[in-house]
């Protein structure tokens, strides 16, 4: 495992190496975003939409939506210095840790597990770990991304 974090640039299947690193920008969930994304996706539930109703659930503020907050993470991969050759994802495999909380700001550090070409020779998977945490580094959301990338 190389453990190099990768500069900025491009990467193919060829030029990766399993243990290479992204580290992205960092997002900021506003109320403003959360109210955005409950608006197009019709998610409502009271934690996300209310203060007092995500205080009495335990929480010390709004919480983000789960799936808000994996949409921020690839389009934070996708906006980082250093970016895959990619053609398509091909499925996520992925926890919620802790809640991402109005006013919170994340950012994500993206991990190579694993690389294996297909038989076309044009293309490979690269398997991602995602570790997405807050501005007080806890972990909130991690997991993996199978990306289909040209070689």
């Amino acid at each position: 495992m190389s453990g190099r974090t990768l500069p900025p640039g491009r990467y193919g299947l060829a030029a990766l190496q399993v243990g290479d690193r992204i580290e992205t920008g960092r997002r900021h969930v506003s109320t403003a975003l959360i109210d955005a994304f409950a608006e197009m996706t019709g998610d409502r539930f009271e934690i996300h939409m209310d203060t007092k109703a995500a205080q009495r659930h335990g929480f010390a503020a709004r919480v983000a939506h789960g799936l808000l907050v994996l949409s921020l993470v690839d389009g934070l991969k996708n906006q980082a210095g250093a970016q895959f050759e990619a053609m398509a994802s091909l499925g996520w495999d992925w926890q919620f840790s802790g809640p991402v909380l109005a006013g919170d700001t994340i950012g994500v550090v993206i991990t190579v597990e694993a690389l294996r070409a297909t038989s076309d020779d044009k293309r490979g998977v690269a398997t991602l770990r995602f570790d997405v945490t807050n501005q007080r580094g806890e972990t909130v959301q991690q997991g993996t991304n199978a990306l289909m990338v040209y070689v």
